[in-house]
């Protein structure tokens, strides 16, 4: 199994014009030079992203996808806005952010630049990719790290106004209903108890941090030469939220089945034999590093991490039949979306009775 990323030739949907983009990298970036190729990293769902190999090095571009998209996705500006305050004013580890372009006349969309990282990408959380002696210090690693970024005052790194600082998981329910909705195409029994139920059940602390929202192993790049996260990828949907709903977003696998191609499930893994902690153990952790003596409503979080990755995986596929999602298996993806909810609300009916 590789950890290098997946490069391909820049596909058909995604082509812009590469002559007018250098020219406006010379002028925003001095001594850019004269010389860049362009390929396109596979594996995402949703910011078209592709590796720019230059006379001045290697740097990462994400652009919107082009076409209609869902109303308030894909906000290039707010992933360059986070990274950019987090690596100037504090130790989580992010790329370094270098220009963003909000003009859409240069390449079709907004987009930004970043350093290009060398490292180790396991999307997988079993990690098999790595050694067994790497995979427990790389968990507990990813979760310091989480600890770490929801410790960051956000109003000491200009990030006040990144979101607003309460009732966040009543707005992403609301907001993930309506765009569920927008992308349905077929009956989901589980999504329509899940919409039901969230709101009636919302968590009873509410808390600020700033908020990955899909903070998973396929998003954090490893050390090419130890098992240390040194850079959280992909802050497309990131805002000011509860910390919570993070944790419980890296937690989803320990919910889903490990013989589902593409669900990146740990259901019926040996994780001892693997060498990776447990969801008792990764909670303990994050809470040791962030000062906590325990968690209140558990299931809600898991319900409402399973319900937003379900309306997620939903747009995904509706984009899909459209012809421009960003990975060619997204077919294969819009499958998965019933399974989520159904897990969601198997979780939420339990944790009512238990």
């Amino acid at each position: 199994m590789s950890t290098k990323p997946d490069l391909v030739d820049v596909l058909p949907a995604h082509k812009f014009d590469e002559p007018r983009l250098l020219e406006w990298l010379q002028q925003a970036l001095p001594d850019f030079g004269s010389r860049m190729e362009v390929r396109q990293f596979q594996g995402g769902q949703s910011n078209p992203t592709f590796l720019l190999d230059t006379d001045s090095g290697q740097y990462v571009l994400r652009k919107k996808p082009s076409g209609k998209t869902l109303p308030s996705a894909h906000m290039v500006e707010r992933e360059y806005k986070v990274m950019r305050a987090l690596s100037e004013h504090t130790d989580v580890p992010v790329p370094i952010t270098r220009a963003l372009c909000e003009d859409s006349s240069i390449i079709g969309t907004p987009f930004y630049v970043m350093d290009y990282l060398e490292g180790r990408i396991v999307s997988h959380p079993a990690l098999r990719a790595l050694d067994r002696s790497e995979r427990m210090p790389a968990h507990l690693s990813a979760i310091d790290t989480l600890a770490a970024l929801h410790s960051v005052d956000v109003n000491q790194v200009g990030l006040g106004d990144y979101g607003r600082p309460e009732g966040y998981v009543a707005r992403q329910v609301s907001r993930w209903t309506k765009q569920y909705l927008a992308a349905k195409t077929d009956d989901m029994p589980a999504m329509d108890k899940l919409m039901e139920w969230l709101p009636e059940n919302l968590p009873s602390t509410d808390e600020c941090a700033i908020a990955h929202g899909d903070y998973r192993f396929g998003n954090l790049m490893l050390a090419p030469d130890k098992p240390e996260v040194i850079a959280i990828l992909d802050w497309e949907l990131s805002t000011l939220g509860h910390p919570l709903a993070d944790l419980a977003y890296y937690c989803l696998p320990y919910h889903l089945p490990s013989d589902m191609e593409g669900m990146r499930g740990l259901q019926g893994e040996d994780l001892e034999a693997l060498g990776i902690p447990d969801e008792q153990e990764t909670i303990a952790r994050y809470c040791q590093q962030s000062g906590r003596d325990g968690i209140a409503d558990w299931h809600v979080f898991l319900s409402f991490s399973l319900f937003r990755l379900a309306a997620i995986v939903q747009g995904v596929y509706a984009r899909a039949l459209q012809g421009n999602a960003a990975n060619a298996d997204a077919l294969q993806v819009g499958k998965r979306a019933s399974l989520l909810a159904e897990a969601g609300w198997r979780i939420a009916s339990e944790g009512e009775r238990s």
